[in-house]
């Protein structure tokens, strides 16, 4: 069984961390969307004076059968190819990372590919990649929850260094194609609108993935009477659809999720992939959307579409689409802000300031 139990967030300080926002020296709302964010995270921590403390950005990796159908621009080798580059400390999330004083980690969650030892790279990899979900599962059903309990185990274990806030973010070629089917089952949203470009499809290429994607369907709904009743009849359907069509990447993502809310800690969403996995997340348990902040609108077709089904605000629209959770890398700077103007910023009276 899928099992976590994840805290209903009080809102019995909600007057309070008002008040005190408005009660700095600025008009009503003029910090505008920090004040949101803010008041999340307090909310969250349960408290008028909240922290962020050793932020953590764990990176998920994954390669997907469907690469092999033609739905991406680039093969499944640049998968391995990156992760070596996040561990030798050359991708755009290690920079961010670096900027920002926040800790990387990188898991082998099923890279095609076998890795060598290496103590930056946490080995979680549950296979040699998916299988193609155009004609079979991606993964068992037993894979599956492997896999979402492996990555929960990630979060409690960096829970334990003393971080309350994490972010998410993934590596894995074809997983666009993944998340698009995740994000059409789950919301009902038309297949066409949650398929995108990608690694950068032309017009043709485009196409061709949304007709793989929409034969793949076909054939998979047909087998909608196969759930597993070992679990609950909701539960079980979610399972389906993210071992049906999910990669391992996505399902260690969705138990990072929801370890992390269990654990009452900030989470920080990154682009369309982690927010297809947290739609799977919410799905299982609707309380884990509570805990986090959307740290960005990607580029890719379908995210827009996806925040607004989620209703989330993103702090930044930057027109990124690199994934590997560079969005919450770059937010996370002003989530400390939001945090450092609620804890230092002056209160009218303490600056003998007239409010009106």
């Amino acid at each position: 069984m899928i099992e976590f139990s994840i805290p209903t967030i009080s809102t019995d300080l909600r007057d309070q961390i008002q008040q005190k926002i408005d009660n700095k020296t600025k008009p009503i709302g003029a910090l505008g969307q920090l004040e949101d964010i803010v008041h999340n995270i307090c909310s969250i921590q349960n408290t008028l004076s909240p922290t962020l403390s050793n932020p953590h950005l764990l990176v998920f990796a994954g390669d997907h059968g469907i690469a092999r159908e033609g739905v991406s621009k680039y093969p499944s080798e640049v998968t391995y190819q990156m992760v070596l580059n996040f561990l030798t400390g050359g991708a755009a999330i290690n920079v961010f990372c670096r900027q920002n004083g926040i800790a990387l980690k990188v898991i082998d969650a099923g890279v095609a590919s076998p890795f060598e030892p290496n103590e930056a790279l946490i080995d979680q990899k549950i296979a040699l990649g998916t299988e193609s979900f155009l004609d079979s599962p991606a993964m068992t059903l037993e894979q599956c929850v492997r896999a979402i309990q492996l990555g929960a185990n990630v979060v409690a274990k960096v829970r334990e260094s003393g971080c309350n806030i994490v972010g998410l973010g993934e590596m894995g070629i074809g997983n666009t194609a993944s998340a698009a089917m995740l994000m059409h089952l789950i919301t009902k949203i038309d297949l066409s609108i949650c398929v995108g470009r990608g690694t950068g499809l032309d017009d043709d290429g485009l196409q061709k993935k949304i007709e793989i994607l929409q034969t793949a369907l076909d054939f998979h709904q047909a087998h909608l009477e196969d759930i597993d009743t070992e679990y609950e009849e909701g539960q079980a359907q979610v399972l389906w659809i993210l071992s049906t069509f999910g990669g391992f990447e996505i399902a260690q993502m969705v138990g990072a999720y929801l370890k992390a809310a269990e654990l009452g800690m900030v989470i920080m969403v990154d682009g369309f992939i982690a927010s297809a996995a947290l739609l799977v997340a919410q799905a299982l348990y609707p309380e884990v959307k509570s805990y986090c902040v959307f740290c960005h609108q990607s580029d890719e077709r379908g995210h827009a579409t996806m925040l607004k089904f989620l209703e989330a605000q993103p702090v930044l629209n930057l027109g990124l689409r690199l994934g590997e959770g560079t969005g919450a890398a770059l937010a996370y700077p002003l989530l400390q802000s939001a945090v450092s103007f609620l804890n230092e910023m002056a209160s009218f009276e303490s600056a003998g300031v007239s409010k009106s």
